[in-house]
């Protein structure tokens, strides 16, 4: 991992709840609705997170125009992210 992404790292691994959306998000294209009920949050808090992670650049919504119904997705910087902490949490 890029030396770089180090902040976004402890950003992320501070809040299992971003923790639970990424790994949610792994591979897969949600909605927050979606997310909620996989994870077993309230929507409200998804939509919290997924606003913190998209302004770090760690999730994208890909239909910017649409406020209902908004497809996220992991940016590379997130997918990075989230194969550094799975990788560590093996050793």
């Amino acid at each position: 991992m890029e030396k770089k992404y180090i902040d976004e790292l402890g950003f992320v691994k501070i809040s299992e709840q971003r923790q639970k959306i990424m790994r949610d998000l792994k591979n897969k294209l949600k909605i927050p609705t979606e997310i909620a009920k996989s994870t077993n949050m309230s929507v409200s808090e998804v939509s919290r997170s997924l606003k913190t992670l998209k302004d770090k650049e760690i999730v994208i919504f890909l239909n910017e125009d649409k406020r209902i119904g908004r497809v996220y997705s992991l940016t590379e910087k997130g997918k990075e992210i989230l194969n550094c902490i799975e990788k560590y949490e093996m050793v």
